[in-house]
């Protein structure tokens, strides 16, 4: 694919910033070692995606990597046979295009699920108690160390964490069947974003609004890892954050509006309204997490927009997919797409879901091949190590939900 000609125009200052080894304005934070940087080279040999998620290659390189698609070297035979590596729980979508990923660092998982539970749990009381069992059920801890493997500490990938659980009290107390409701969600959904972007007002009237982000689990969780977030993010990354949840609050109302008037919207409407409700401020952090920035300016690309889009649009499907049996059994009538496009083009539930399983391909194919491009056309160190930390979170939220079987079973359409 040619690389597109406005990733990095010739006479702008974005150009002069991906034609330099090193952006003068980039901020690294809090890495532990420069070397430990997956992407240090800064040029790509060949523009497509499998050299980009490879990395570097050659002596003294292997510690340099997010995680490799291609097959291991070959190890030296043991002295005694060993036990062989358990696969994957669960089963992934038949025909779902998807990458494998290793299972997550153990010992990171159960550091980071016990001190998520004690956050949410005890410190904000982000749900009501007797959640608590679906709270474990989640397993989010593995879920966020599967998605950055390549975050410096524990407390970098805290910031995930905190956040995805947040998102989720919000999503599970004011939208879903947990206690929400679309009746006046657009209130609920104002006054909790002000947790994330804090109100300016007079004095008289700031107590009042600083009492109200005490008010409930949602609003608490929301103050609390925005405060977590900002302690270890740059003033831009905070404003990106802002406004890619923003994003998701609008997709929110959306949907709520659509459940209101008992719409069952066209399939293309169903996915713009994804595009905002859909898993977008969770790779959008991801060199917050990783312990870098990619500075502003090259974030704001509209090539890496699209990316960033792109990926989180292809994640989104792949809950719909997985969480289609789930949804049926809930009470109320769910949208998700197979259920979307079993409606409004008149096929079969099984028809669907299928074609829902083509879209999320096909998504997942621009997704990987405009990064390429990005990647190729703007070989910038933080452009490319941002890039392949999106296809990485990609492929570690599949990995959750193909083996998070307390959740999601497949329906029998095979």
């Amino acid at each position: 694919m040619t690389p597109p000609r406005s990733s990095c125009p010739t006479r702008s200052a974005s150009w002069r910033t991906c034609r330099s080894p090193v952006h003068r304005g980039a901020k690294e934070l809090r890495m532990p070692d420069p070397g430990l940087s997956p992407l240090q080279s800064s040029a790509l040999p060949n523009p497509a995606l499998e050299k980009l998620l490879r990395g570097p290659s050659g002596l003294g390189t292997a510690g340099l990597h997010l995680g490799r698609r291609e097959e291991p070297p070959a190890q030296p035979e043991p002295e005694e046979p060993e036990e062989p590596e358990e696969p994957a729980e669960g089963t992934p979508v038949p025909g779902l295009y998807h990458h494998p990923v290793p299972p997550p660092d153990p010992a990171r998982v159960e550091e980071v699920s016990s001190r998520i539970r004690a956050w949410a749990v005890d410190e904000v009381q982000a749900f009501p108690p007797e959640w608590e069992d679906q709270f474990d059920g989640f397993s989010v801890g593995r879920y966020m160390v599967a998605c950055h493997p390549d975050a410096p500490s524990v407390d970098h990938l805290m910031i995930a964490t905190r956040l995805m659980v947040a998102e989720n009290a919000v999503d599970d107390c004011y939208c879903e069947d947990h206690g929400g409701s679309p009746v006046g969600l657009g209130s609920r959904l104002l006054l909790a974003h002000t947790a994330l972007d804090p109100l300016h007002t007079t004095k008289e009237y700031a107590p009042d609004w600083a009492a109200s982000l005490e008010s409930d689990g949602p609003r608490r969780a929301y103050r609390s890892a925005m405060a977590y977030f900002l302690k270890q993010s740059t003033a831009s990354q905070a404003d990106r954050y802002r406004h890619d949840m923003a994003r998701l609050h609008l997709g929110y109302l959306a949907e709520a509006a659509w459940a209101e008037t008992d719409h069952v919207p066209e399939v293309w409407e169903y996915l713009a309204m994804r595009q905002f409700n859909n898993f977008r401020p969770c790779p959008t952090i991801t060199d917050t997490v990783g312990g870098y920035e990619l500075p502003a300016d090259l974030h704001a690309q509209s090539e890496m927009q699209r990316v960033i889009a792109l990926a989180g649009n292809a994640t989104t499907i792949v809950n719909d997919l997985y969480s289609y049996t789930k949804e049926l059994n809930s009470p109320g009538r769910h949208l998700n797409l197979p259920v979307v496009i079993a409606d409004r083009e008149g096929v079969s539930d099984r028809d669907a879901y299928l074609k829902a399983v083509e879209v999320h391909n096909d998504l997942m194919h621009d997704f990987e091949s405009e990064a390429a491009a990005l990647a190729a056309a703007c070989p910038v160190p933080s452009v490319l190590r941002f890039l392949r930390g999106v296809a990485v979170w990609v492929d570690g939220n599949h990995y959750w939900h193909q083996t998070n079987t307390y959740r999601y079973s497949l329906p029998d359409f095979w």
